[in-house]
């Protein structure tokens, strides 16, 4: 995961009873991949976990999937399957993490 006044980036996956969300290195790390699938996922994702919020969009609330949200999302509950077809379907979304820090010191 990111530190500091680092970037953060996300992949964004609306599916048909939940969204799901999975975090990534960047987004150039993502596009890579797609162009060469031979990139070990190791390389792209941040860390092997895939979450949902609930309906709530990319900004929700995020809890880690169950098995069986993934099988009825996905067809199977293997998550490196999942996160495939995340990262390969999904949004890719980077966000400015100094910027999303300012914004919350100056609302105090």
């Amino acid at each position: 995961m990111p530190r500091g006044n680092a970037s953060q980036a996300k992949v964004f996956y609306k599916g048909k009873e939940e969204d799901f969300v999975i975090f990534v290195d960047s987004a150039s790390d993502v596009r890579a991949w797609k162009g060469d699938k031979s990139i070990p996922m190791a390389q792209v994702v941040s860390g092997f976990k895939i979450f949902v919020t609930h309906k709530h969009g990319a900004q929700g609330v995020m809890d880690g999937a169950s098995k069986s949200t993934l099988e009825n999302e996905f067809g199977t509950s293997n998550d490196d399957e999942c996160m495939k077809q995340i990262l390969e379907k999904g949004e890719i979304q980077e966000s400015d993490l100094a910027d999303a820090q300012r914004v919350v010191i100056q609302d105090k």
